[in-house]
């Protein structure tokens, strides 16, 4: 059986934008202070998180769009 979903109002499009972005700020610095700690270099870092940062950019594009949508 499947379900119908009701389109996400523009506070929740507005409350999912925010709450991806900081998670992607926190996921950045995390990465970043523990490969200080493990001496690893930021461009070795950065090869490894940049494809999570591509989907999470991707998935933020989306709901801006979509939140745009809805003015």
């Amino acid at each position: 059986m499947s379900q119908e979903t009701t389109p996400a109002s523009a506070e929740e499009l507005a409350a999912a934008i925010e709450e991806l972005t900081q998670y992607r700020e926190r996921l950045v610095t995390e990465m970043t202070d523990t490969a200080k700690k493990a001496k690893i270099k930021k461009s070795k870092m950065m090869g490894v998180l940049e494809p999570e940062l591509v989907k999470i950019d991707n998935a933020l594009e989306a709901l801006k769009t979509q939140h745009a949508a809805t003015h």
